[in-house]
């Protein structure tokens, strides 16, 4: 046997996504870079560890059984690593986030200096809806999730970051009267929706419901950029949150519609389980968000506040 860990990371990606083309985009290789290392991987053993069926691949129970070690053999390389730049004095671990899709415009800029600052800090960022955000928090699998809407059943503590402002916002051929328009203009636009469990959702029905709009649902999309792209490209309107829309806004190539009521205002809030026993690293970011997050919001987001 003389594989690499290399081939033990991009062979655990394999298997977990159950796709070569999948895999290559998480680990930022090409499609046939990866496909090379697997069959490098695959060529030292007997048994076969994948195989195609038609067109998908399949993980056999040798492969699974390969997996499993692959995980334990790179965590513990990890732990060398983290060992070694204890040693020299230097924070190291893991910093675990989940993010509500819209929250990708946010997080990263709370992050840079800090990531910046601790080469041996590796962050592990999941980017997905608001159920999946709260479920990660829920089960403990995260040190803290970024929300625009805090969970009702769930015990937290939170750290409140920046506004969350969102807008009805068309494209520019869209024909808007002038001035402040009615809430009712609003059961006359067709409606891009988010997905349900999406946080912006969330927002905009308790906004139609408050106001007893009837509204005619154009479509049902499953992240703010697939939105704003089927705005951009004259298929409906949408409520959305100004963080996600900046450059298309100073391009013209979008437009906010002027609409009593609006614009409805949240707050992104880093929240964590109350109680929750930090790691070193997890304690030192948030004394980090504290004494920095002043600086971050007025450099980077005094567009907004």
């Amino acid at each position: 046997m003389n594989y690499t860990l290399h081939q033990l990371q991009v062979f655990l990606k394999i298997t977990q996504n159950k796709s070569i083309t999948k895999a290559a985009i998480e680990l930022h290789l090409t499609q046939p870079a990866v496909s090379i290392q697997l069959r490098n991987f695959q060529d030292q053993f007997d048994v076969p560890l994948t195989e195609v069926i038609g067109r998908k691949l399949y993980v056999t129970d040798f492969g699974k059984e390969i997996a499993i070690a692959a995980e334990k053999i790179l965590n513990e390389v990890h732990a060398i690593n983290y060992k070694t730049m204890a040693f020299k004095g230097q924070l190291t671990g893991r910093l675990k986030i989940s993010v509500v899709s819209t929250g990708k415009y946010v997080i990263p800029y709370f992050l840079s200096d800090f990531l910046k600052q601790n080469q041996g800090v590796e962050l592990l960022l999941d980017v997905t809806n608001k159920t999946k955000v709260l479920k990660n928090l829920e089960k403990n699998e995260v040190d803290f999730s970024l929300v625009s809407v805090l969970p009702e059943t769930l015990q937290i503590e939170k750290i409140e970051l920046m506004p969350n402002t969102l807008y009805l916002v068309a494209n520019i051929d869209q024909q808007i009267g002038n001035g402040i328009q009615d809430k009712k203009i609003i059961e006359n636009l067709p409606i891009i929706y988010r997905e349900q469990g999406s946080g912006t959702r969330y927002i905009m029905e308790k906004f139609i419901e408050q106001n007893q709009l009837t509204v005619s649902k154009k479509m049902v999309l499953t992240s703010n950029e697939a939105v704003k792209q089927a705005v951009l490209a004259g298929l409906g309107c949408s409520i959305m949150p100004i963080i996600g829309i900046k450059n298309e806004l100073n391009n013209g190539s979008l437009q906010i519609i002027p609409v009593k009521g609006l614009p409805i205002q949240s707050n992104w809030n880093l929240i964590w389980l109350k109680g929750k026993k930090f790691s070193p690293v997890a304690k030192a970011f948030i004394q980090f968000i504290e004494q920095e997050k002043t600086r971050i919001i007025e450099q980077k987001f005094n567009w907004i506040i």
